[in-house]
């Protein structure tokens, strides 16, 4: 898409989108932005692939260019919190701890005017050996050459994007939601500025917070597939240690085959909401597909004053792209269409001790179902609210990202996802739906990304900076 002049995408790109040409036929139709888009993209491993391969690479792109600017994100799980939880803390021997010196490295070699570096909010709090992770990064970013005197480096200014000055390390966390994204992603992003460059830059503006409800409620409704039901458990030997084996009936999706169990588990939900005294307003009428790759649409599916309305719409594109659900285990239909009901009465997810309240059958079985681990196992994404934060899990299952409205009783699709990243609708993942979602999930949100970059801009080309606020369609 970047290979052609703004906001003039050609016509073969839609029909791409509609499936009218193959992804092919598109390239063969423009084959020099073909070339430049692959020359563009380079697939390597830093830690793996030889450090001359990279220089050489990078030397020939930035063509004796000094004023450029490095963007990237040393990998984050053995910082990530949840990461941290599983092995019990930061381990010596994750090599994961060191890799951002691969992107220390480049800063070194290349000195770049300017560096973006994103990471997870655990790497604050991240200690090894009793010291701060956080502390010897921002130090070694500050002075690269400390750890590669070879490169004898200049020194770099870290700032802030948030806050014009740091009282604390905190002062390096965005909060997305602050900032006009329909997300509570909070993210550690460092602005590193070299030594020569005499520019204290802008932060990020403040924004009004945007609802989940704002960005998907005028997409079409679609329903949830079904792909199988459980049956039943067996104790099965694995050496000497007993383990539940779950067994499975596959199931062909259809309407009726959904319909059937959605109505028996909204009459049961209805009746125990009933006599627990709860008087719950549920007349459902149920949309009757699943979605589909490219779903035509013929009312706007943003607000026309929706503050990223621009941002999201192209005007082109009379479509959903990736609008449609995934299958689910029946079982999980009734969780989903339990806390989209709970929700929907009490403003607020349920938490486990609720499932088991509403029904035996709600609880998973896991062993540790009721665990503090667990507590929040399914949750609903709350309508008047940012969503939580979107990460590459929701490849693995829909749970934690279930959608408020119970007539839909399904996880998110992945435009909704998308929307909640705020990609632009016009925006194509390639690949599986489980590789979609982590393409969604693993981004940093775009309009995020584009405010930081009027930063950057302003920092490269004061003179003619385009206003941070501005909305772009792509």
């Amino acid at each position: 898409m970047r290979q052609f002049p703004f906001r003039q995408l050609p016509e073969e790109y839609y029909q791409f989108l509609r499936r009218d040409i193959t992804i092919d036929e598109l390239y063969r139709q423009y084959p020099e932005q073909y070339r430049e888009a692959a020359s563009e993209a380079w697939q390597a491993t830093l830690g793996e692939t030889p450090e001359p391969e990279i220089d050489r690479r990078i030397t020939e792109s930035l063509n004796g260019e000094t004023n450029w600017v490095l963007i990237g994100g040393p990998p984050c799980q053995a910082y990530s919190l949840a990461g941290r939880s599983r092995v019990g803390g930061i381990q010596e021997g994750d090599h994961r701890v060191h890799l951002y010196k691969e992107y220390l490295r480049i800063i070194a070699r290349h000195q770049p005017a300017v560096f973006v570096m994103e990471n997870v909010k655990g790497l604050l709090s991240a200690e090894l050996n009793g010291e701060k992770i956080f502390t010897k990064i921002l130090n070694d970013l500050q002075q690269p050459s400390s750890v590669f005197p070879e490169f004898a480096s200049s020194g770099y200014k870290i700032y802030s994007l948030v806050r014009s000055a740091i009282k604390s390390d905190s002062d390096y966390l965005i909060k997305s939601e602050e900032y006009g994204i329909p997300q509570k992603r909070h993210r550690v992003i460092l602005l590193g500025i070299r030594d020569d460059i005499q520019i204290k830059p802008a932060t990020l503006r403040p924004a009004k917070k945007v609802d989940l409800r704002s960005v998907i409620g005028k997409l079409p409704p679609v329903r949830s597939g079904i792909y199988r039901e459980f049956t039943h458990t067996d104790i099965v030997l694995s050496g000497s240690v007993q383990k539940k084996k779950r067994n499975y009936n596959n199931l062909e999706d259809s309407y009726p085959a959904w319909s059937e169990r959605i109505t028996k588990y909204t009459a049961d939900l209805l009746k125990t909401f009933s006599t627990l005294k709860y008087d719950i307003d549920f007349n459902p009428a149920y949309p009757q597909i699943i979605g589909k790759e490219y779903y035509e649409v013929h009312d706007e599916t943003l607000p026309q004053n929706h503050a990223l309305h621009d941002w999201y719409i192209d005007p082109k594109l009379k479509a959903a792209v990736h609008h449609i659900s995934r299958g689910h285990l029946t079982l999980d239909l009734k969780r989903y269409l339990f806390a989209a009901l709970y929700t929907k009465f009490f403003h607020k997810f349920p938490r486990m001790e609720d499932y088991r309240k509403f029904g035996e059958d709600l609880i998973p079985d896991h062993e540790n179902a009721e665990s503090g681990k667990f507590n929040d196992r399914f949750r609903v994404q709350l309508p008047n609210e940012p969503a939580t934060t979107v990460t590459s899990h929701i490849s693995k299952d829909g749970h934690y990202f279930i959608h408020y409205d119970p007539e839909q009783c399904r996880s998110l699709t992945v435009r909704e996802a998308a929307r909640i990243q705020t990609f632009p609708d016009n925006y194509f993942f390639c690949g599986s739906r489980t590789q979609q979602f982590h393409q969604v999930g693993n981004a940093v949100p775009p309009y995020l990304a584009y405010q930081i970059a009027g930063i950057v801009h302003e920092i490269l080309v004061p003179e003619i900076a385009r206003p941070v606020e501005e909305p772009l369609l792509f």
